[in-house]
């Protein structure tokens, strides 16, 4: 079974559902982050309290939800997770209260998590078979990236047509307005994913024989012996830090280098293309070399991006240098993503375990969704403008420099 590919169609609906799925909570307010602040009410602080309540549902989720991904078939969970999802939408689209949001959120945090994380990740290694892992994992993350800039592209063109005047001088009702267009045409598209997976997931290949029909004590027992998932909790961890903070991009091109909403909004759109590059170029070459080793390269990058904003030598008459220094950073992020659970076969995890491994791992790795927001909320809050955005990408460095060191350790520990 392990050596028997599915279909492309099958990995090409995991990728559009694998990033549809965070649309809502995550990737318009990465892209839109300043208006949605504006049209919530909100300050970077509370929005990164939204984002530490779904962490904290995510963190019990990942636990039960990974041992759930080997008992069931993964496109029921993935088209249930989808449609829950962007019932939310609805709520969203009406700008409830910061308290009401932070219940939201938290909803969030139950169905893109316990229905929906392990069982992509599992469809995904099995996608890979025995030596193509980097291929589905860059792919994966890739092909996500792509979907996510797409949705940027859609989300950015449905507000500025919806904005009857310069955005400049739309009052917030008229941004408002238009933001809550980009909310339900989303939804109805995650919705319509969902659908597609359901119907057409199923023939890619027998559910059957990626299902335990029981998860016992003794088999996350078996998962917690391995080495590879204590070291991967902190690589997962390090890097998914920088991938939260690259959250604060076109913040910083607001605050730092002076750009309008439309402006900021279209750097967090570009930041998302260079997400899709980088998978697909990880995926084409990663297996031709040892995974290990580029994911360590992936965090020296990381390292690098980080410290050119740090140092402070960003301004806004450095517009090149700017853009030179999104590049780097959003490489070295975005090529780490693509590539720390594609180094589980490299670790000798069990196929049949994934699920449980994942969300194992996942209950480490993916703590930066409770304190990353919060953390970065008040380093920028507390220093307004570029000071607080250097206390930030130090931040990243640091993180950086664990992750490359566990990184490291993984590497000579697996490297036969």
């Amino acid at each position: 079974m392990y050596n028997t590919k599915p279909t492309w169609y099958y990995l090409v609906l995991l990728i559009l559902a694998g990033e549809a799925v965070f649309i809502l909570p995550f990737v318009l307010p990465r892209i839109f982050r300043p208006t949605v602040l504006e049209v919530f009410a909100l300050d970077n602080t509370q929005l990164g309290l939204c984002f530490s309540v779904y962490g904290i549902i995510a963190l019990a989720s990942y636990l039960f939800g990974g041992p759930l991904a080997d008992k069931y078939p993964p496109r029921k969970l993935i088209a249930i997770a989808l449609w829950m999802t962007a019932l939310g939408g609805l709520l969203f689209a009406i700008y409830p209260r910061f308290r009401t949001l932070q219940i939201l959120y938290g909803y969030w945090g139950f169905t893109t998590i316990f229905l929906f994380w392990a069982p992509m990740i599992k469809a995904t290694r099995v996608w890979g078979g025995a030596k193509d892992q980097g291929k589905a994992f860059g792919f994966l993350d890739g092909g996500r990236g792509l979907t996510g800039a797409l949705f940027g592209l859609l989300g950015v063109y449905i507000f500025s047509i919806f904005i009857a005047e310069n955005v400049e001088t739309a009052h917030l009702d008229q941004r408002k307005e238009a933001f809550t267009y980009v909310i339900y045409i989303s939804s109805a598209i995650i919705s319509l994913i969902g659908l597609l997976v359901w119907l057409f997931m199923k023939s890619a290949i027998d559910e059957k024989e990626i299902q335990l029909q029981k998860i016992t004590f003794n088999e996350i027992g078996l998962v917690m012996k391995l080495p590879a998932v204590w070291l991967l909790m902190i690589i997962i961890l390090c890097a998914y830090v920088g991938y939260k903070i690259t959250d604060v991009l076109s913040l910083y091109a607001r605050e730092v280098m002076l750009y309008n909403e439309v402006e900021s909004a279209q750097v967090g759109t570009f930041l998302q293309f260079l997400r899709p590059t980088t998978g697909i170029l990880m995926g084409l070459i990663a297996d031709r070399f040892k995974i290990t080793l580029m994911l360590i390269l992936s965090f020296l990058t990381t390292i690098l991006g980080g410290l050119l904003f740090a140092l402070g030598i960003i301004a806004p008459t450095t517009t090149l240098l700017f853009f030179l220094s999104v590049i780097i950073i959003a490489v070295g992020v975005y090529a780490c993503r693509a590539l720390y659970f594609a180094v589980m076969e490299q670790g000798k995890i069990p196929l049949a375990l994934t699920g449980t491994a994942v969300g194992l791992i996942s209950l480490i790795g993916y703590t930066p969704d409770i304190f990353a927001g919060p953390a970065y909320g008040y380093l920028l809050d507390s220093n307004p403008g570029e000071p607080g955005h250097q206390n930030v990408f130090w931040m990243l460095t640091i993180f950086a420099l664990f992750g490359g060191t566990a990184s490291i350790v993984y590497h000579y520990l697996y490297r036969k």
